[in-house]
């Protein structure tokens, strides 16, 4: 997964749009992932068993993405 979450210096979490957009660009590289996986199975470089555990992490990541993208005000920085 990408970590388009990570911004060491905060900046886009002092506002809102550019905080959202990162996480949204975090969720969609989740999705691609979970392709990339199935895809992996496919081609068997990766055992199904495996494959659906590590789908199992990337849909809960994806949830806390989701329920963060929905109440982004509590994790802003705020200004003083």
């Amino acid at each position: 997964m990408n970590f388009s979450v990570s911004d060491p210096e905060g900046r886009k979490r002092r506002y809102r749009a550019a905080f959202i957009a990162k996480l949204s660009d975090a969720e969609g590289e989740a999705c691609e992932t979970e392709v990339w996986l199935e895809i992996a199975v496919r081609c068997k470089y990766l055992d199904t068993p495996e494959a659906e555990k590590l789908t199992e992490t990337y849909e809960q990541i994806m949830g806390q993405l989701v329920k963060v993208i929905e109440q982004p005000d509590k994790w802003l920085i705020k200004f003083k």
